[in-house]
């Protein structure tokens, strides 16, 4: 996912993206639409902004891989001829407003509530020298992981270098006009302390949030009454005062000139803020793009300072990070819920979409969100087994290591192996895994009543029946054939090939409860191919034995 990977620039290509309708070359297109009356600046900035109060989550990712993805389209919508950059920045000159559930020893944290998270003590150990460092480094990397380019940017140092006193000193100058903007925007009771300033005490070291008794633009101070009520004028330079949060949007567009940046919908109301700050410190307001938030399992956001829904690290330790980038490209502006039962679907969707790639014209493939995902270049991958398989045929063979899946997979497809298929011999492991800590706890088997007793021998008989290495299609319509003579499980509102009804669901979700112990499975023709017929009919003997249930 490197933002600057070699581009093709084939003319079919360059053609096909001018027209397409994918959301990475519609954002794309709105900063090329911005520059064609000046003429583009030397360098696009792309920016991401990350506030690291808490341990990074999936949804910070997101924000990084999805802007990789416009500006790659960006790149090729203007052939690679203007420079980009892509800055993920860091606010971790915030107060630490309040202490993070998810923290080794919460009570140690306590003495410095509100003070900057880069002077706030490492509460996880190791050589970082403040909560602000190590989380820095937790996001940084991850990005390194999945090669992303980009420059990593400290809002400590940013401010400590001098590199916003420019800006901070304008917006003494406008101290007026951005109240103007803020005030509406506040209660009655805020309005009377607020101010888009915040001094750092110097004598506790915390973000004081107190009215400004005065602002002298020409020297470029602030007076304010510290918390042991005495008068102090600090500098609004030199990393003495940072700006309310609002504030500080703009005012970091306006210093740095950013041209894109991406939000989740919690942002939305404020961006006309951001928007008009960013205009008052003589700056012009980069391209939104507002993308819908994560939700737990219970439809909650996900929150760092919680820690609920997946991490990071929790995700890959269960499926390749193509999955995860998957994941991300699809439908951005409709909210998703983030939790372990989404990575088996995600994960054959990604190679699904990469079997598809090398089949499509030009304008299919720009819409492929692998292409997206991989800056052009999607390797060659063709599974012979879906994922989801896998983890079915983990659960009917409680395999405990990848040598017994792949004694059922080299029976299945001839010629595949391991070592010339790492990339199947991956998931195996991952499909392992996920089995063991999350499918495994789960499964409940249950014994079959009559009927389905009746079902389950004829459906034994049927395979039984079948010519030796029958494919997964014959093994299907095999069981379909027994469906159809059972009554319950025929389905009027369907039509079989012959003219009599179809088959109802159930017979399959009857299948994987009572053979796997879960409430569903791939398709049972696949399963039972991969598995092995013989397999199956021992697995249902062992059902009807009642061998299986409880």
């Amino acid at each position: 996912m490197a933002g600057t990977a070699p581009l093709d620039l084939n003319p079919e290509m360059l053609a096909a993206a001018a027209e397409s309708k994918a959301w990475p070359f519609e954002e794309a297109k709105k900063i090329v639409k911005r520059y064609e009356k000046t003429g583009f600046p030397e360098t696009v900035l792309f920016e991401t902004g990350y506030g690291p109060s808490g341990l990074p989550h999936i949804g910070t990712f997101g924000e990084v891989a999805r802007t990789t993805m416009v500006r790659h389209a960006f790149r090729v919508l203007t052939e690679d001829k203007v420079k980009t950059r892509l800055l993920c920045f860091s606010d971790d000159m915030d107060g630490m407003r309040k202490i993070p559930d998810n923290v080794p020893d919460r009570a140690a944290l306590e003495p410095y509530l509100h003070m900057p998270l880069t002077a706030v003590p490492n509460p996880f150990g190791g050589n970082y020298e403040s909560f602000g460092h190590h989380n820095n480094a937790m996001l940084r990397r991850f990005l390194d992981t999945f090669g992303f380019d980009y420059e990593f940017a400290s809002a400590t140092d940013y401010y400590k270098s001098g590199r916003f006193d420019e800006v901070l000193l304008r917006a003494a100058e406008k101290y007026d006009a951005i109240m103007a903007v803020m005030l509406p925007t506040l209660g009655e009771e805020r309005q009377a302390t607020y101010s888009p300033f915040l001094p750092i005490s110097p004598k506790s070291g915390r973000v004081l949030y107190v009215p400004m008794k005065h602002v002298d633009a020409k020297a470029g101070t602030i007076t304010f009454d510290d918390e042991d009520g005495s008068e102090t004028t600090l500098p609004v330079t030199g990393g003495k005062v940072k700006l309310q949060w609002k504030p500080d949007f703009g005012m970091r567009w306006a210093a740095l000139g950013v041209d894109f940046e991406m939000f989740g919908k919690d942002h939305q109301t404020n961006a006309a803020i951001y928007d008009k700050i960013c205009v008052i410190l003589g700056g012009r307001a980069p391209e939104h793009f507002v993308y819908e938030l994560f939700l737990d399992e219970h439809g909650q956001k996900i929150s760092k300072s919680k820690g609920n829904g997946l991490t990071i690290d929790e995700w890959l330790t269960y499926a390749p990070t193509e999955s995860l980038g998957l994941y991300m490209y699809q439908k951005p502006r409709v909210a998703k819920k983030l939790y372990f039962d989404v990575i088996p679907r995600a994960v054959d969707e990604y190679y699904t979409f990469l079997s598809a790639y090398g089949r499509q014209d030009w304008k299919n493939r720009l819409g492929n969100p692998v292409w997206h995902m991989h800056s052009g270049h999607p390797p060659a991958i063709d599974l012979a087994v879906p994922f989801s398989l896998l983890l079915n045929l983990v659960s009917a063979s409680n395999a405990q290591d990848r040598s017994v899946l792949w004694g059922f997979i080299s029976r299945y497809a001839p010629g595949v192996s391991p070592e010339k298929n790492p990339e199947l011999d991956r998931l195996a492991g991952y499909a392992i895994r996920y089995f063991d800590d999350f499918v495994k706890p789960s499964k409940v088997y249950r014994a079959p009543d009559d009927v389905e007793r009746e079902a389950l021998a004829a459906l034994a008989q049927a395979l039984a029946a079948l010519p030796a290495g029958a494919d997964g299609e014959t093994i299907q319509n095999a069981a379909l054939n027994v469906a159809r003579r059972i009554e319950r499980y025929q389905d009027h509102s369907k039509q079989a090939p012959e003219g009599g009804p179809g088959v109802s669901v159930a017979f399959f979700q009857m299948i994987y409860q009572v053979l796997i112990g879960q409430e569903r499975g791939p398709r049972f023709g696949s399963f039972a191919a991969l598995y092995g017929v013989a397999e199956t009919r021992a697995l249902i003997e062992r059902a009807l034995a009642g061998q299986l249930a409880a």
